[in-house]
């Protein structure tokens, strides 16, 4: 395997080009965006030089993973040569479809097709292509170059062999892949989103406030970020897309996303990418300051 399509430039597709270029792959980064190709490039040239300046590669290998990078904004030539594509896009099942019925054609029969979803049913990709058998969920976390996980989502007709050349590969890339099977959210989101959720609900039941949730996280349970922080990392919109897709999937209540958010992300409050969610993000500052919505 030497050449990887990665399908999506953004925060999630660029990291991943990012890691592939790096390990010595030939990458070709897809996107029908050319200003989000370029800012993509950009990000990955500043990633780079962060990772020189930490002393974990040097010039010559962030020169080498620059060259092994190329760009195309469309998806039939960006895949041609592809021994792995991995799709990027963002979490609407509709989409992921469609890209995978236009990759089945353009890409070579004896192609693996993996996708970076974090809780759309690989099974439901797959059934997509005429090649369920070699379509594999490759969940990475973000920031891309730095978390070691990758959650490998077996579908119901992925083959022994596909799965073992993934979690190969992504060993090669430093990486320590985990194998889960295909239900709604996998290991990660299905554990993850319901506490998230649960945080949120004790914010709208006025059991504690956002500092308050957040530090009796971080210092009881040794959580880096607390849960209401990292929801507004991953993006509140993803959350939301996530928590339906887990409560369609069991048709469970405990999945019902909280009115909250609901209406947060109605509101166009997204967290840290439309610069408020349950903290007030400003360029250029670091401070955690608590939305106003929120600040008592």
């Amino acid at each position: 395997m030497q050449h990887i399509s990665v399908i999506g430039s953004g925060t999630m597709g660029n990291g991943i080009a990012h890691v592939f270029a790096l390990a010595g792959f030939k990458v070709s980064l897809v996107d029908i965006s050319e200003e989000s190709l370029k800012k993509a490039i950009a990000t990955i040239e500043k990633n780079l030089s962060r990772q020189v300046e930490k002393g974990a590669i040097d010039e010559n290998a962030k020169k080498k993973a620059l060259e092994n990078l190329t760009t195309f904004n469309d998806l039939k030539s960006g895949v041609a040569e592809a021994d792995l594509v991995v799709e990027a896009a963002i979490e609407n099942t509709e989409l992921k479809l469609k890209i995978f019925r236009d990759l089945d054609q353009h890409t070579k029969a004896n192609a693996i097709l993996a996708s970076n979803t974090s809780s759309i049913s690989i099974t439901k990709i797959a059934a997509a292509t005429a090649r369920p058998d070699k379509v594999i969920g490759m969940h990475f976390m973000n920031p891309v170059p730095i978390m070691k996980l990758v959650e490998i989502i077996r579908g119901y007709n992925t083959t022994d062999q596909v799965t073992k050349q993934i979690m190969d590969l992504s060993v090669q890339l430093g990486k320590v892949p985990v194998e889960v099977n295909d239900y709604p959210g996998f290991v990660a989101n299905r554990i993850l989103m319901p506490m998230i959720n649960e945080a949120i609900y004790s914010l709208f039941e006025g059991v504690g406030g956002v500092n308050e949730i957040d530090t009796v996280m971080k210092l009881g349970m040794a959580h880096p970020m607390g849960p209401l922080q990292l929801a507004d990392f991953i993006g509140l919109d993803v959350c939301l897309s996530i928590l339906r897709v887990l409560h369609d999937g069991f048709g469970n209540p405990k999945y019902a996303p909280c009115p909250l958010l609901v209406n947060m992300v109605q509101a166009g409050h997204l967290g840290v990418k439309s610069g408020s969610g349950f903290y007030k993000y400003t360029k250029g500052s670091k401070d955690l300051v608590v939305a106003d919505q929120f600040a008592k």
